[in-house]
């Protein structure tokens, strides 16, 4: 059966993390049988991580405050996450069915696709982000 996904409520959720009026920073998005439906939403990265378990599979859209004290701005995320328990076949299926996803989640700075927890770390997550931002102007010392 192929995979459908709740378009407009998927969207809202996506809308809610994108809006600068809002504290939500985060979204998940999960399987309900063959539909893929918003999974929960949150203002810490650490909730969003607890729904990454070994036997789960899901997809998070995350805002990330970025820079220093001179300047903030936010950088958003599109996680893909494989819990190392999940099938080879469901694993295969979660690589098509991200374009679903991306329908609805398009504006993201850079794309994960993750399995360990250590590179869920946050850290690792500014860490990359910053690399692909490309010039860096955190305040330096002088």
């Amino acid at each position: 059966m192929a995979t459908e996904i709740d378009k407009e409520a998927c969207r809202e959720a996506y809308n809610l993390v994108r809006d600068d009026n809002t504290d939500i920073n985060w979204v998940s998005f999960k399987y309900d049988g063959s539909r893929i439906v918003p999974g929960g939403q949150g203002t810490e990265y650490e909730e969003f991580k607890k729904l990454c378990t070994d036997d789960g599979r899901l997809f998070g859209f995350v805002r990330i405050t970025m820079g220093d004290a001179m300047s903030k701005r936010a950088k958003f995320t599109l996680i893909t996450w494989i819990g190392e328990n999940v099938s080879g076949l469901q694993r295969a299926k979660i690589s098509t069915d991200k374009s679903l996803v991306k329908d609805i989640v398009q504006n993201f700075a850079k794309e994960f696709m993750i399995s360990d927890l250590r590179e869920l770390e946050e850290d690792c997550i500014r860490d990359e982000l910053k690399k692909a931002g490309g010039a860096n102007y955190d305040a330096q010392a002088e």
